[in-house]
């Protein structure tokens, strides 16, 4: 059965961005397709009117996005095409077809999960979901295991690969019907494949992935961080529960403090740098050695946009500390300053998730 979506933004200021995605990636995560996304100006109803019009004849269901102030409009151009509506779904009285609106963002997310059981229900079938999440997968190695993962399904099933800052999400998608050999095919494929990168088998972020295995073996955690500026500490404690694990953050993001909060010596910040594999290194052991955690996490780089001498843009250098060893690494990430500091706060989070045993 065919699905669309027709977006509604301010004409008055057409550069002005409606936050559909999330809204239509709650739709696929639940198995609806959709086929065709239209994006119109909600001031010009005559044009509004036409493609629900045509959209209603080629498709089973037809979904409108708009920011909340639009949303009274929205309900209105369907209810004068004979919609009654109860919540945010209806049925049109002459065909049956099934239409909605949502509000833009994550309240509208929330609201397509919320009534995934009305659209089920049309559909006359349920889907089943398995996600899995990686990080830092090598892009070689995730088509390779993707493109044998598809060739597995037989057509049977959809997978649906997105990225955000080196942190992997893949789904996938299929309907009650298909044979449980298919599916359990593909995920082992996936698994063998990406083997090694792999943090959950289920859909939840690394933060919370890496909360829960401290809480189980009963580890404290803290980190001291440069130019990450704290990042990596409040994705800890945005997760319910950090405070059983989570003991300190540091940020010593000047070099004195790298010195006397850490105990960094001056010779490595001489001849080695502020950023540099030594001083991570230091600053992870540093931390560990006050005795107050089992687990350290140390970051120091150059988010830019200025890059400075011998450390260009985008340049970190990582330490993940436990009471055996330091474990260091040097990275180099692509992209703007956000995103290069979220690159590595995402990473850090799995280097330490890996090193808990």
């Amino acid at each position: 059965m065919k699905y669309a979506a027709v977006v509604l933004r301010n004409k008055k200021n057409p550069t002005e961005s409606v936050e559909y995605a999330s809204v239509c990636d709650a739709l696929l995560q639940g198995g609806v397709f959709l086929e065709e996304i239209v994006l119109l100006p909600y001031e010009e109803t005559e044009r509004l009117t036409e493609a629900l019009s045509r959209l209603l004849v080629d498709c089973g269901g037809v979904f409108l996005i708009c920011d909340k102030p639009l949303l009274r409009g929205a309900f209105g151009a369907f209810e004068a095409m004979g919609a009654t509506f109860e919540g945010d779904f209806a049925r049109m009285k002459e065909t049956g077809k099934l239409v909605a609106v949502f509000p833009s963002g994550q309240a509208g997310a929330e609201a397509v999960r919320a009534g995934q059981e009305t659209i089920d229900s049309h559909r006359e079938n349920s889907y089943l979901r398995v996600v899995i999440r990686a990080m830092s997968v090598p892009p070689e190695l995730l088509t390779a295991a993707i493109a044998q993962a598809e060739a597995a399904s037989q057509g049977k099933l959809i997978l649906h690969v997105s990225e955000k800052n080196g942190d992997l999400r893949v789904e996938m998608i299929y309907d009650r019907n298909t044979p449980k050999m298919i599916a359990d095919e593909v995920v082992r494929i996936l698994a063998t494949g990406l083997r090694g990168y792999i943090y959950a088998m289920d859909d939840v972020s690394v933060q919370e992935r890496l909360v829960e295995a401290l809480t189980l073996h009963r580890r404290k955690i803290a980190t001291a961080e440069s130019f990450t500026g704290g990042a990596i500490g409040r994705a800890i404690v945005s997760v319910s529960g950090a405070s059983r694990v989570f003991y300190e953050g540091l940020n010593t993001y000047d070099s004195k403090a790298k010195a006397e909060r850490l105990g960094v010596s001056e010779y490595t910040l001489m001849s080695k740098g502020a950023v540099s594999e030594e001083t991570a290194y230091e600053m992870a052991a540093g931390l560990l050695a006050q005795g107050h955690c089992d687990l350290a996490i140390a970051s120091t780089g150059n988010a830019g946009p200025t890059a400075e001498r011998n450390t260009p843009v985008g340049l970190c250098f990582l330490a993940i500390a436990t009471k055996e060893r330091v474990q260091t690494y040097k990275l180099h990430f692509e992209g703007d300053r956000n995103r290069v500091i979220d690159t590595a706060v995402n990473l850090a989070l799995f280097l330490a998730y890996k090193e808990i045993k």
